[in-house]
């Protein structure tokens, strides 16, 4: 698994840097602060309508690739990389044909229009973040391959905003705790904002932060779970239309 990765050579966040009543933001990047999911969902459009099954529906086809994609995150964590092993795979158990060198050529094509689309920052982010880093700590927390995310957050023109990055293999209860731990945060200040129940919303609570639950139209189908019940140990749980609804909040 790969190890999380930071920006900054920061280990404790200093509270004399901010406003009295500063709080921590710990702030998803994939489709929180940039589109990313409706790319992959064009991508496997456009696979689903070249594969051309006969005897499957688009639902049973979307059915296999999501299992085969659950299966390739565990070889191969998450990204481009894994999609296109994804894909791969799913052609494998659903065509009748042998997958030939073109063939599989053609199938990681779908994988690399992604990698060549322009990255797209969501509305009202850039003001957002503005606001906010006036006043709060901001800490980027994705998952995902460290080369690629790095490589968005670079090109995103957002990395001014953040104290730190933080890019871990997996959100988990575990992953909240490392970093809740090494930069001695308080989780009564502490808060989680992204899109994913299953990443950002049920881990962090769970860890004993708050949570800002932004909802999006297209976060990926793996990351979808039932939000958990609202905490009744001061926990707080939020949701927000969109993003720029934060500057109502902090």
């Amino acid at each position: 698994m790969e190890a999380p990765s930071q920006s900054k050579p920061l280990s404790v966040i200093d509270p004399a840097s901010k406003p009295e009543g500063a709080q921590t933001l710990l702030i998803d990047l994939d489709d929180t602060l940039c589109e990313n999911n409706i790319y992959f969902e064009r991508a496997i459009a456009d696979f689903i309508s070249f594969l051309n099954h006969r005897e499957y529906s688009t639902e049973q086809v979307r059915e296999v690739i999501n299992q085969v994609e659950r299966e390739s995150i565990l070889k191969h964590g998450y990204g481009l990389h894994s999609f296109a092993h994804s894909l791969v795979g799913s052609f494998e158990r659903l065509s009748v044909e042998p997958i030939t060198p073109e063939l599989h050529q053609k199938i990681w094509s779908f994988s690399h229009q992604i990698a060549e689309h322009p990255l797209e920052i969501i509305d009202g982010v850039s003001e957002t973040l503005a606001y906010l880093a006036e006043r709060h700590h901001l800490i980027v927390m994705t998952k995902g391959n460290i080369t690629e995310q790095s490589g968005k957050i670079d090109r995103s023109g957002l990395k001014d905003f953040f104290v730190a990055i933080e890019i871990v293999a997996e959100k988990n209860v575990a992953t909240y705790r490392e970093i809740i731990a090494k930069y001695a945060l308080l989780p009564e200040t502490t808060w989680m904002i992204g899109n994913s129940p299953k990443s950002d919303i049920n881990p962090a609570l769970a860890a004993g932060i708050h949570a800002v639950f932004v909802p999006h139209c297209q976060t990926w189908v793996l990351e979808h779970e039932e939000i958990s019940a609202a905490p009744v140990d001061g926990r707080k749980l939020l949701e927000v239309q969109r993003f720029s609804d934060l500057r109502l909040h902090f």
